[in-house]
């Protein structure tokens, strides 16, 4: 007589699923991270793309319009506010409230809880992405993205690179405040970098030549290829992958579970 197997009606879900669900509840109900991630660079990209000098065509840039050169940038933005200034205090947060220790001796490792952070913040500033690209393209009719594959290339290696800087942001702070404070002082570099305030490629040389460098200035030229039909020039898609790997080996060699 052959044995009989029931399978149950309904699996248990995994402790890394209930942990991504738990976490994916309590980001829904941050209305001020989902408003720098989602809402800020979308704002800015409205605001700027009101400002008639900006929907003008500049000889300096080639024949493209201000608007047309930052929408890449604040797509860069929103990688930005996202892996430095949104994830690190949380992470940090449930270090210091012994979160992470208590889960180290339960069947849900802590890794768990950080790939999650790192996995919802990292789509939420690919959804922030989209929706700049989408206001860009209907409010003022700047083209998408003509080499799509590139495109889509930098802007996962941007993530990665920006969310493993801030792991380490996540790693060196002992606190959420200093967390904080430490995500507010990379920011601004990095938006200058990116081109926020003068487009990377309008720089004077000397300068262009050192931001391109950084992971986001050469985050920034590799999407302006991009977006221009080009292929993202491999030297930039280097700079970008080298600052993903080493910024994720600082993380995981300074982390501390406690």
């Amino acid at each position: 007589m052959k044995e009989l197997v029931t399978t149950p009606a309904v699996r248990r879900t995994s402790p890394r699923m209930a942990v991504v669900r738990t976490e994916a509840r309590l980001f829904r109900r941050e209305p001020g991270s989902l408003f720098w991630i989602l809402g800020f660079p979308a704002l800015l990209l409205v605001i700027l793309g009101s400002i008639p000098s900006f929907r003008k065509a500049d000889p300096g840039l080639g024949g493209l319009r201000l608007i047309d050169v930052y929408v890449p940038v604040l797509v860069l933005v929103a990688l930005i506010l996202t892996g430095v200034q949104t994830m690190p205090p949380v992470i940090t947060g449930y270090r210091e409230r012994g979160i992470l220790r208590r889960m180290s001796v339960t069947p849900v490792r802590p890794s768990a809880l950080l790939s999650a952070q790192m996995g919802l913040n990292g789509a939420a500033a690919v959804v922030s992405a989209l929706v700049c690209l989408t206001i860009g393209r209907i409010a003022f009719d700047v083209p998408l993205p003509r080499q799509a594959v590139g495109y889509a290339l930098a802007l996962l290696l941007t993530a990665a690179a920006a969310l493993a800087l801030g792991a380490l942001v996540s790693a060196l702070a002992p606190t959420a405040k200093i967390a904080t404070a430490m995500g507010s002082a990379v920011v601004f570099p990095s938006m200058f970098a990116a081109g926020l305030w003068l487009p990377v490629r309008a720089m004077p040389d000397v300068l262009g030549h050192i931001v391109v460098l950084t992971p986001f200035g050469a985050a920034a030229r590799a999407l302006d290829q991009a977006a221009g039909g080009d292929w993202p020039s491999w030297s930039h898609l280097g700079v970008l992958a080298a600052w993903a790997v080493v910024l994720s080996a600082a993380a995981a060699r300074w982390f501390r579970w406690e």
